[in-house]
């Protein structure tokens, strides 16, 4: 994400740079008023570069899942590509009106850089780009903070998301009409059109419905389980256009079209037959009620399968730690499904933290299936229980110098202090590779 985000952000201030180098900078204008124009300019191509990226990322191209390692990167790259993209447009609107407001109060508008000059419909469409671009500026400044107020009803927060593509082409509008008509000559102006173009078509795609539709199948709720108190268990029966998934993978499940799709880890192995199965637990509003509005034959929407933790891409020359905090154990309870089903050579350590080990609903079956796998090495961490895991006993697991590959999916700030334990250590013989599952 980082190299993505930061290579885009280069790429885009060398092609200012460029512009600048090869056709000068603000004929007429005074020193202040010039770098006032170049910094317009630049952050504004920040911004609609960053929000053009974050609009195609939206589509979900499978494409992108292995150089980003999986759908849930590409959407944590699509988030901070929006937020990144919002702060370099306050910054745009700040460097237009503020700095503007500074340099008329202390040297006066004498020495202003001269705007183009263009007639007839030409100045109608950049008058009209002008109000649209401020317009949209508010709008997606309220969007940003909607969106990072967790607090805020996700169903409201999905329909005002929606009008997101809207937006993004008034932006797109504004930066086309707006953007000097030199750009058009040089590769700045290639780089907007592209980046344009990835953008518009990912606004289209969403406006006409169209997001995830290939990767999309139909079908009934065959079972429905309350597993524990805050935890249920869906199966699903699903169509022919399910082309089956590979376990640790997650799917979108619409259970009402008027709520949406919510993401969940596929709870189950292949079998072959078109059936999953989910274990959800109850974390907001719609997942606290969604036991009491399911029934069996109650249709569904399944999209994907996405993501790539994937038991299939670990390393077999690394000894396996497996750690999961919580709900964070559904991919490895896929796992364990698999390797009942087709047994193989792989030895790990599995290790599963919970509040109380006596009341989970997940500790009985992660024994039995354990018990039936003799590679797998099951640890039950009760916090209740005074069994908090720590990195010593992770790293207790490490044979000798081997190096060692550490699966992990469960709340974030678990994963934050067993790597910051692990450094503490001295350890540098692990690899750490997590689900960051966080859409919103």
């Amino acid at each position: 994400m980082k190299i993505l985000l930061g290579s885009l952000l280069i790429v885009v201030s060398v092609a200012w740079g460029v512009d600048v180098l090869a056709t000068g900078s603000g004929s007429g204008g005074s020193l202040p008023w010039v770098i006032r124009q170049e910094a317009l300019y630049l952050s504004g191509l920040l911004s609609i570069a960053l929000m053009s990226l974050a609009m195609f990322l939206s589509t979900r191209p499978t494409w992108l899942e292995t150089p980003l390692g999986g759908m849930d990167r590409v959407y944590r790259t699509h988030k901070w590509a929006g937020i990144l993209g919002v702060s370099f447009a306050v910054a745009h609107w700040l460097v237009k009106e503020v700095v503007g407001d500074i340099l008329k109060a202390t040297i006066g508008r004498e020495g202003r850089v001269p705007k183009e000059n263009l007639t007839g419909f030409l100045e109608v469409m950049r008058d009209l780009a002008e109000d649209m671009g401020e317009w949209a500026f508010y709008l997606v400044l309220v969007m940003l903070i909607i969106s990072l107020w967790k607090r805020f009803p996700y169903r409201t927060w999905r329909v005002l998301h929606q009008a997101m593509p809207v937006v993004y082409l008034m932006l797109a509008f504004h930066a086309a009409m707006l953007a000097p008509t030199d750009y058009w000559t040089q590769p700045v102006g290639i780089l907007i059109a592209l980046l344009g173009a990835a953008g518009i078509y990912g606004a289209l795609h969403s406006l006409v419905g169209r997001i995830g539709r290939a990767h999309q199948a139909s079908g009934t709720v065959t079972a429905i389980e309350q597993t524990g108190p805050d935890v249920l268990a869906v199966s699903c029966q699903l169509d022919k256009n399910w082309r089956g998934h590979r376990p640790g993978q997650f799917a979108f499940i619409t259970f009402d079209e008027k709520e949406g799709a919510h993401p969940f880890t596929i709870a189950s192995a292949d079998r072959c037959d078109r059936s999953i199965s989910f274990q959800i637990k109850a974390l907001g509003d719609y997942t606290r009620t969604l036991g009491k509005r399911l029934e069996i034959g109650h249709a569904v929407k399944v999209e994907g399968p996405y993501g790539r933790f994937d038991m299939a891409r670990q390393d077999s020359r690394a000894q396996q730690i497996w750690i999961a905090g919580g709900i964070g154990v559904t991919p490895f309870l896929a796992w364990l499904d698999s390797l009942q089903q087709k047994p193989g050579p792989i030895s790990a350590d599995l290790h599963y933290c919970t509040r109380d080990r006596t009341n989970d609903p997940f500790v009985a079956r992660l024994e039995a299936s354990c018990a039936e796998l003799p590679g797998i090495r099951l640890h039950i961490h009760g916090a209740q229980q005074g069994e908090t895991l720590s990195a010593a006993d992770v790293a207790a697991a490490q044979a000798g110098s081997r190096r060692s590959e550490i699966w992990f999916c469960g709340p974030q700030g678990l994963a934050e202090k067993l790597k910051h334990e692990l450094r503490s250590l001295g350890h540098s013989k692990f690899s750490f590779r997590q689900e960051a599952f966080e859409m919103r």
